[in-house]
């Protein structure tokens, strides 16, 4: 070997020296600023055998992903933050027993919130368990006790347009929730709107407390339009079973929705053993995919970080016959998991289309329970109420002073002895009423097929919503007024004159107003059908 090649031969094992430190240099760097990077594995794998000590350290769990309330959740749990609250803290300022029926209201919207959860976890059961309704029953049975217990107070009519309001939380079971909501509210109406009569102009905080209520199920109409405008929706589709959706809404736990933890990275190559074997060369013709990175080998490493923006040259793009947005049929198969809501991130079949309709169910019973029959003098008061369906006549002896109020009594008949104050009569169906005379009124709310015969004087008669009522007059009684709001099919029956052999009269309340403009003024007038 001449001299000259001895030179060059030299000459280029003192470059590979120079280029192999200062790789070890730049490993040493890479090292100490960042331990577990794969370049830093790659060098201490192919520089020596690994010591235990060189091994990575486990990898933490990832943490639980937790589930946002569903959006269903989230604006009843503003209804109950703001309405309810709201009423809450009213009551505290009117005092007992107004503060101790507020609370439970807002338990009992609290247990319905609940029971909305629960829908939209589990699965639509077979049969109602009387676990899933036991609060909200709790909470209603306590709100009318309370109400039952403070007759005497002054603040009696408050009580019971909140006891009356209560009855609506049963929507869930109604094919046309938000119709069942208002008609409910009619009861609450009736005593609240006594409230207001009493106290406007005198005590506002009396008349805030009751409109706020009342505000309570303007907004309870509006969320269920919303969110329920055919009936409680229930999760066939992937829910669990109703028990375990309670254990889980009450325990906090996120549900099998949620978002799964990623993959455990890779273990880590045993002690002794050299990094994988490079990628294959790519092949002729075509563009080279990205390579993976190599731990093994650190011209791997540099050779990515040099190509920069060019890496993503191996990508393909993507036809719109293979966009699952764009084709609804890729959607339907089994590849293509169910897309998560927007805003809850949760993955639920609900998050996407139509809710599915509600099968047909008949009514459900009273979200109270049923009490005994009740007639009892209370002060001035005679209380009639929960009777049903009985054949033997409910006999009164009442004096001028005493006022009757009837409630909740079906298919029963009722006989006022002597001369009373007044009558109220709310809830009731089939009812019939006879009455000697009165002072006052005869005062009929939310009361269908109601029969009523006056057998003395009685001033004024008024009906609200009353479908289908027969007033029975006395020759004595032909001056009574009456009063009908949202009514139908009622009759007025007139006795025949005295001294002739006529049959009675019957004389139906119009149903039907024309109103016309004119001249600026709405001119209403009855519409007659001739023939």
């Amino acid at each position: 070997m001449t001299s000259h090649h001895m030179n060059s031969f030299t000459t280029l094992i003192k470059r590979l020296e120079a280029a192999t430190s200062r790789l070890e240099d730049m490993a040493a760097s890479l090292e100490a600023s960042n331990p577990d990077s794969p370049a830093a594995d790659g060098i201490a794998a192919s520089a020596v055998s690994a010591s235990p000590k060189a091994t990575s350290s486990p990898v933490p769990p990832a943490p639980s992903v937790v589930e946002p309330p569903p959006r269903q959740i989230e604006d009843f749990d503003a209804l109950i933050n703001k309405e309810v609250t709201n009423f809450v803290e009213l009551s505290k300022r009117l005092g007992e027993p107004a503060v101790e029926q507020s609370k439970a209201i807002l338990r009992a919207f609290e247990a319905e919130r609940t029971y909305l959860y629960i829908a939209l976890k589990a699965k639509k059961p077979d049969q109602q368990s009387p676990d899933l309704l036991g609060d909200l029953r709790k909470a209603s049975d306590e709100i009318n006790n309370i109400r039952e217990a403070n007759r005497p107070s002054p603040l009696f009519n408050h009580l019971s347009a909140v006891a009356e309001g209560v009855v609506s939380l049963g929507w869930f079971f109604e094919p046309r929730p938000a119709e069942f909501v208002r008609e409910s509210i009619a009861g609450a109406q009736f005593y609240g709107d006594r409230v207001l009569r009493e106290y406007k102009g005198k005590d506002d905080l009396h008349v805030a407390f009751i409109q706020s209520y009342y505000q309570i199920f303007k907004s309870l109409v509006t969320y269920i339009k919303e969110h329920y405008p055919n009936g409680l929706t229930w999760n066939n589709r992937d829910g669990v079973d109703v028990t375990e959706a309670l254990k889980q809404v009450q325990s906090g736990s996120p549900t099998g929705s949620t978002l799964p933890p990623p993959p455990p990275p890779p273990p880590p190559p045993t002690a002794g053993a050299g990094g994988p074997p490079p990628p294959p060369p790519p092949p002729a013709g075509g563009a080279a995919p990205p390579k993976a990175v190599s731990t093994g080998d650190m011209s791997s490493v540099f050779e990515q970080l040099n190509k920069g923006s060019a890496i993503t040259s191996g990508l393909r793009k993507v036809d719109k016959s293979e966009m699952t947005h764009k084709n609804p049929s890729l959607r339907a198969g089994s590849l293509v998991p169910d897309r998560s809501d927007s805003r809850t991130g949760a993955t639920s079949p609900t998050a996407r289309g139509k809710s599915p309709v509600p099968s047909k169910k008949p009514k459900p019973e009273s979200m109270r329970s049923k009490k005994p029959s009740r007639k009892q003098l209370d002060g001035n008061k005679w209380y009639i109420e929960h009777y049903d369906s009985i054949t033997d006549i409910i006999e009164v002896p009442a004096q001028l002073s005493h006022s009757i109020l009837i409630s909740h009594c079906n298919k029963a008949i009722v006989k006022i002895n002597g001369k009373a104050n007044a009558i109220s009569i709310d809830n009731c169906t089939g009812l019939s009423v006879i009455v000697d005379s009165l002072v006052s009124s005869v005062d009929v709310i939310k009361s269908p097929t109601f029969a009523l015969q006056i057998d003395g004087v009685v001033p004024t008669i008024l009906l609200d919503q009353v479908d289908g009522a027969s007033l029975y007059l006395s020759q004595a009684s032909l001056n009574t007024e009456i009063f009908s709001s949202k009514c139908s099919n009622v009759n007025i029956v007139v006795p025949p004159k005295e001294g002739t052999d006529d049959d009675s009269k019957e004389l139906p309340i119009p149903g039907q107003i024309r109103t016309v403009v004119r001249n600026g003024a709405a001119i209403s007038e009855i519409v007659e059908h001739a023939g």
